[in-house]
């Protein structure tokens, strides 16, 4: 990415709310609404989640409840994409969706059903489960016949799809690129980091000595991205692999250090030029110690920075997406999100300044940061444009 991106319109749907306007009442409230719904898991456990608080869309809307909340996303934006296209050609819409689910809910309910029956039920489709099919959703829905593809790296997933789309304008090959990411509950995923002994059965607290793990959540949230300006402005995106495990972090944070020095480098930026950082903040013991190396040693302790994760859960492949949408808002509103937890420091964790409740600043540029499984990393820095 050579050249800023521009952000015309946005959308966000989360455990915090069901548009941009309702996340940024409960995030930037006096008292922030924590996760509270839990989840039974094979084991016998339980863990809190952070499910939607409303059901997107029928069955008639899309096949898969994924599908349902893209759709949902799609509504406010769509008078934004029909401008766009009165003047841009189809042709140069481009789209590029971040997921790790797609519809792996309906499979799992359809292998269930064939268990008891013996068959698949006549409507199940394989290809719903398709990492591709959130993108080709959208592009059918909007019409859109540029690039149009997934990016699927875990909890990146929807971070670098905003990055994807700014690198499509900034070789010309689109004009105009919706972009995002989007996740919603399964089992797979639940059960799939239990066994990885990375939930927690109660709120996760990220960056506190007593730290137990992670929430999943569910949501998503959909850009209109372009060159030709916008209220707000994608400056630089960075981003590295350390390539160190599969599923741990490289636990002095180099990676994740890599990804923020290049994002700074790309945006003309200097890490004193930032004003709030919207951390991963995964609560999980590796993460943590990981984000909070890199983060000190780039910003030292005095750039606030919270994770929202207590607010919204960590919705894996949207989560990139979400930040962002939660970047904005404090972009829009001078309000810091807040960091939620029990205030009790873990003292091996590098200091650096967690954002209180309802804390208000002049918020001008913002880096929001994600890692994955496989040590890859992004940075994106926004401003108001």
């Amino acid at each position: 990415m050579s050249a800023r991106a521009y952000i015309q319109d946005f959308s966000v749907a989360c455990a915090a709310g069901a548009d941009a306007d309702a996340v940024a009442r409960a995030v930037f409230s006096d008292a922030p609404p924590k996760l509270h719904t839990t989840a039974s898991l094979v084991d016998g456990r339980t863990t809190t989640v952070g499910p939607l608080g409303f059901e997107p869309g029928s069955r008639e809307a899309a096949r898969t409840r994924s599908n349902r909340l893209v759709g949902h996303l799609l509504d406010p934006l769509r008078t934004t994409i029909q401008q766009r296209l009165a003047t841009h050609s189809a042709d140069r819409l481009g789209v590029v969706i971040g997921t790790s689910t797609a519809g792996m809910f309906e499979g799992e309910t359809a292998l269930a059903a064939r268990k008891r029956v013996g068959a698949w039920a006549a409507d199940f489709s394989f290809r719903d489960q398709e990492l591709s099919d959130p993108a080709n959703f959208v592009a059918a829905a909007v019409g859109a016949r540029g690039p149009v593809y997934v990016i699927s790296t875990a909890c990146t997933s929807g971070g670098k799809a905003i990055a994807a789309a700014a690198r499509l304008l900034a070789a010309q090959l689109c004009d105009t690129v919706i972009c995002g990411g989007v996740d919603t509950l399964c089992d797979l995923t639940l059960n799939g980091f239990s066994a990885l002994e990375s939930l927690s059965e109660t709120v996760c607290n990220p960056f506190s000595r007593n730290r137990r793990g992670i929430n999943i959540g569910e949501g998503g949230a959909l850009y209109v991205l372009t060159r030709d300006g916008g209220p707000f402005a994608l400056l630089g995106a960075g981003e590295s692999s350390d390539a160190h495990h599969i599923s741990a972090p490289e636990p002095t944070g180099a990676g994740a250090e890599v990804a923020i020095r290049r994002a700074l480098l790309r945006a003309g930026d200097a890490a004193a030029d930032i004003d709030f950082i919207h951390l991963h903040g995964t609560a999980t013991r590796l993460n943590d110690q990981a984000e909070s190396a890199a983060i000190h040693r780039v910003f030292g302790d005095d750039t606030p920075a919270s994770s929202t994760k207590p607010l919204t859960g960590h919705t894996l492949g949207a989560a990139g997406a979400i930040q962002t949408a939660i970047c904005l808002l404090a972009l829009r509103d001078g309000v810091l999100p807040p960091h939620l937890w029990d205030g009790e420091r873990d003292p091996d964790l590098p200091h650096i300044r967690l954002a209180e409740i309802a804390e208000r600043a002049d918020v001008r540029r913002v880096l929001s940061a994600n890692y994955a499984f496989g040590g890859n990393n992004i940075a994106l820095v926004l401003a108001a444009a």
